[in-house]
Formats: C-alpha cells, structure tokens, sequence
C-alpha cells in the first residue's frame, strides 16, 4: 500500500518526511522520493528502492519549510525512479504524490495531454499534466486542482505543491485514506496517522471528494463545488499499547487493511534479484522427494491448508492430505512410503500440532513449518521453516496471516512445479501483486460491507455460508470469523450439501452467504442460492468479476482462479468484523478464546 506524507511549516522538512516515510515502511513498497520546496524551488529526490537508499541521497545540507513525500508499490509501470513519486509537470511548477488508481487515465491523456511528452508509464503522471494544462486556461490553481479531481475516475490520495507558492499543499482524496494532521504554526497530510503522531496527535478527517488546502496556520476543506465546510478535529487516543494500533480502533481491522502490505512484502521475500521465487534449496528438495504431504494445522490455518492442497494438486501434481492436528494426534491414518510433513501454524506455539511434530520425528520423518514467528516451538524442531513476514497479529481472529499462509503455499506450490520441470502458465510473484492491488480497493469499501452487515446480521442468531470448490473452503473461514468474534452461530457448507440436510434450518430471515468466484460451479451454487431465497433466507452473493449478476451484494475484482481465496475472504472478514461491532463485543479479544492455543 502507498503512503504520503506532507509537512508544511518551519521545521526541518526533509527529516518531517523521512521519518514519516520510514513509519509507513511496514506498508510494502518498492520505491520512494521527497519533494520539498524552498526559496530556491522545488527540489526532488526518488529511489527505486528502500528509504535508508533515498535518506543517503537526499542532500544533507537540504533545508525547507514545506515538502511532500511518498512511498510507491509498483501499479503502472514497473519499479523505477522515473515511475517513482513525486511526479512534476513538463515545467516543473506543479509536483504531486498519489495513492489509488485513475481508471480513466487513458481517456485524460488522449483528450487533453496530446501535446505532453511523459516521463513516466505512472497514471500519477496524467494528473499531475492535467492540473497544469487546466492552470493554463483558469490561472487559478485551487480551481485546476478542483477541475482536474472532478474529471478523475477511480481511487485516489493527493498532495500536490506549487513551486510558485510556498504557502499552501493542495490535498483531495477518494477511496483511498488520507488524514490532516494539525500542530502550532505547521499543519501535516498524512495516508496514515502512524507517520506523523511524532508531531501531532490533533487530526482532521477528509472524507470522499473533497478539496482541502493546507496550510501553516490554517485548513480550509471545500466541497468539489466550492462550499466551505467547518469540521473539528479529534485526538488520536494514544497509550502504550495503542502505539501499535495506531488510530484504528481495534487491531482486526488494522491487520485487514496490512494484508496488501503482508503479501507485497511476501513477494520481496522470496523473491531474487531476477524476479524468480527465492526458496531454501532443501526445501525444495524435500518437496521433490516425497511421495505424499500431510499438512497438519487447526482453525484458520487448517482452512489455509485446504487451500494449499489445492495448490499443491493442481499445479505440482503432488498428493496432498490436510488434516486437523487434535485428531491426527490420537489417530494417525496410514502414512506413505516416503511422507512430508507441513505444519501451519501463526504462532508456531500450537500445542496440538507440535504434538504431531513430536510423534513424526520419533518415526523419522521431515517437517517443514510455515509460521509468522521463526523462534517458535514448531520453527525450531522442525527441519526446515518458510516466514510468513506479516509482521505481529495481536487481534485473536487471523486475518493477514491467513492470507500470508496462502500466498507463501502458493509460491511453494509453484516453486515445486517448476523443480519438477512441469511447464505453469502461471507467476505467482506477478499475480499475487494482483491480489494485493484487489485488497486493497476492497479494504478501502468499508462502509459497503459495515451495511451488508447491519442488514445480514443485526438481529440473527445464525447465518450460513455456502460455497463450491476453492470457495467451499473460504465458507469456512468466513463462518469461523463470524462466529468467533460475534458470536452468531455460523456454519460454512459445500452448496451441494444443503439439500442433506442443512436446509431444514432455513426460515424467513435466516442469512445465508455465498462465494462465487468458481465458473466451472457459477450455475450450481447459484442454484443453491435460489433453493434457500424459496425457503425465505435473506441471500448475499460475493461473486468475482466476470461471474457476476445484478443482483448480486457485491463483485470482487478479477484475480487468477486459483488465488479467488485471498480476495473473496477480505469481504468476509470486514463482515465479520461490524457485525461484532455493531453488537458490542470485543472483536480483539473475544471471550474464551486466545491469540495462541498452547495446551491440548
């Protein structure tokens, strides 16, 4: 996810920005720069690469009292320091910083930027051209900047400076999060409140299509009309544990909105400098060698596992057996010959699956672990271990290290595939970069889903989630997330087990979910949507792009077939998440339940 940071003020800029971008970090990302503007222009600085790179190249002896800064994951155009942010105008008056992306850049550049050599493949760059050529014909620049947001189609964060006024930073937003930081004599712009609550714990919210000029001692926020609007600010609550938080009012919804970050940052980890996937060599080889995995995991990480053997199946051609680790402890089915064991696991503490791994080692078979916590239990008596780099996940329900758990069996899934010479038209590293881009315009839908789910759940006591194929398993994990922090009764099926006997349990009202990201299965489930609305359920279907109807709750963005998982989930656990919300429960530590279950 992208991040900006703006400062305007009379204090050292370019440390202001610095500091903010490295806050940012945890986000993922692959390059970044600094603008800042002083009595001598407007100067820039971009990497492709880390902050520690941009800090070394940023002028030590640069001092300015206004600047914006950015952090860019690659969307349009690959990883570069031309495609880097900031972008400035063919003049050089006007820079910008932007998150989001402007769908409609394509049509803005061939009506009003024929005449406009570019220097970058970004549709920031697009922007940016637009703003100058509209300045042109209104001379008035909070009039450009006002015009140009109004023509854009899609999401979008803006910071943009005029190197002819050193007063002011021009900010819009829409779809994508963008704050006002307020201090004396300095006013901040910030994608997330964690780069700037050094400065400030004073901020202003902005809210869809809205113009705001920020300046030293003043914020004015306007309507795209022009209409001034008075809005106070709030006091970022901060204690010693909130400092992880951040703002967000509980760490769930902070650990759903890092998912984009944990699987861009899953990339890089296991990728090498010539784009191919970066693994342990015996892991690898362990993979080539076995005749059969058995991966061994409980609750969410089992789902995870249900996802992997499809992976693994599909497109390694290696068997695969998932199973739930209190069970396989005291009856271990018939192994084969050659036999590798797969322990998925957050905490890498799970009593029950290192019970397991005790008993597999005594037979003398290897054991690979895939964990958040490389110091764990199960990291460290297994033979070998995959990270799932999704930084700490301190909310009891998984999130991001479900969909970290996926990525990185996707990526051994494939990496197995490819070192049995089998031929993929399939690139995990390029396609997950899809994915992260689909959570994230998901993450940035909020107020679509805390409807959904005032409608669905408000009043339910139970609900239902059905699904076929790759989607039965995330029906499961969506039925886990409601009913562990909500406490609503919820059960995720296979479509074609409702008429066995689940639909005995339909009544008027009775909420029943479905996944639809399948096209082999699009016309059964669909038929298990229509048998339980005859009964009187209230039906929500979350279909992919290209299976939907108009009558579906919600469609979800196109990804690749078999990563539907990581995508379809985001809307389940977002559901999942204002349904405990709106019924008062404690969605970060709901009762009886612990982040990592150590006892048997």
């Amino acid at each position: 996810m992208c991040g900006i940071v703006g400062y305007i003020g009379n204090n050292n800029t370019k440390e202001v920005l610095l500091n903010g971008l490295e806050k940012l970090e945890y986000r993922g990302y692959d390059s970044a720069g600094i603008a800042t503007l002083n009595e001598n222009g407007i100067h820039v600085t971009k990497v492709k690469g880390r902050i520690a790179a941009l800090r070394e190249k940023v002028d030590a002896e640069l001092h300015a009292t206004m600047g914006i800064g950015h952090t860019r994951w690659a969307t349009h155009g690959a990883p570069s320091e031309d495609n880097a942010h900031p972008h400035q105008s063919a003049s050089g008056r006007f820079t910008i910083v932007h998150n989001g992306v402007i769908e409609n850049y394509y049509e803005i550049r061939d009506e009003y930027l024929t005449d406009v050599s570019l220097k970058s493949e970004t549709d920031t760059e697009i922007v940016v051209q637009l703003i100058e050529i509209l300045n042109k014909e209104y001379n008035d620049v909070a009039e450009a900047f006002r015009k140009a947001v109004a023509l854009l189609k899609g999401s979008y964060a803006f910071a943009l400076i005029d190197e002819q006024n050193k007063d002011q930073i021009y900010v819009a937003k829409n779809k994508s999060p963008l704050l006002v930081g307020l201090g004396d004599g300095f006013n901040l712009v910030a994608s997330d409140a964690m780069a700037t609550l050094k400065e400030t714990d004073q901020y202003l919210e902005i809210h869809d299509q809205e113009i705001v000029i920020v300046k030293r001692d003043q914020v004015e926020i306007q309507t795209l009309e022009g209409e001034s609007i008075d809005r106070k600010p709030y006091t970022a609550q901060i204690d010693a544990t909130d400092i992880e938080k951040g703002t967000y009012p509980h760490f769930m919804l902070k650990e759903i909105d890092e998912q984009p970050p944990v699987i861009r940052r899953i990339i890089q980890e296991y990728q090498d400098d010539h784009d191919n996937i970066k693994l342990d060599p015996e892991v690898r080889q362990a993979m080539r060698d076995t005749d059969r995995v058995y991966i061994i995991a409980a609750g969410t990480s089992y789902h995870a596992g249900l996802v992997g053997k499809q992976f693994m199946e599909k497109l390694a051609n290696v068997p695969v057996e998932v199973h739930i680790a209190s069970e396989f402890s005291y009856n271990m089915p018939l192994l084969s010959e050659k036999p590798l064991f797969v322990f998925i696991s957050q905490s890498g503490e799970t009593a029950d699956s290192r019970s397991v791994l005790v008993r597999i080692k005594e037979l003398g078979h290897p054991a690979l672990t895939i964990t958040n916590v490389p110091g764990s239990t199960l990291s460290r008596e297994a033979n070998y271990t995959l990270h799932l780099h999704a930084g700490p996940e301190i909310a009891v329900a998984s999130t991001k290290a479900y969909t970290a758990q996926i990525a990185v069996l996707a990526i051994l899934a494939v990496d197995t595939a490819k070192a049995k010479g089998l031929d993929l038209d399939f690139d995990p590293l390029q396609e997950l970069g899809i994915v992260a881009s689909v959570m994230e315009s998901l993450t940035d839908q909020k107020d679509e889903f805390e409807m959904l789910a005032k409608e669905l759940f408000a009043e339910t006591r139970n609900a239902f989630f059905i699904g076929r194929g790759m989607d039965y398993y995330v029906v499961q994990e969506a039925a886990l997330k409601l009913k562990e922090i909500s406490y609503i009764q919820a059960e995720g099926f296979a479509g074609g087990e409702l008429k066995h006997g689940t639909i005995a349990l339909i009544e008027d009202g009775t909420p029943v979910i479905a996944i639809n990201t399948q096209a082999n299965v699009n016309l059964s489930i669909r038929g298990n949507v229509q048998e339980v609305a005859a009964r009187g359920a209230k039906t929500c279907v979350v279909s992919l792009e290209g299976l939907e109807k108009d009558t579906d709750s919600f469609v979800v963005p196109q990804v690749h077939e078999l990563l539907t998982p990581l995508v379809s989930v985001v809307p389940m656990q977002l559901l999942a998440y204002y349904a405990a919300l709106h019924r008062d429960c404690d969605v970060d530590k709901p009762r009886n339940l612990a982040k990592s279950v150590t006892v048997e």
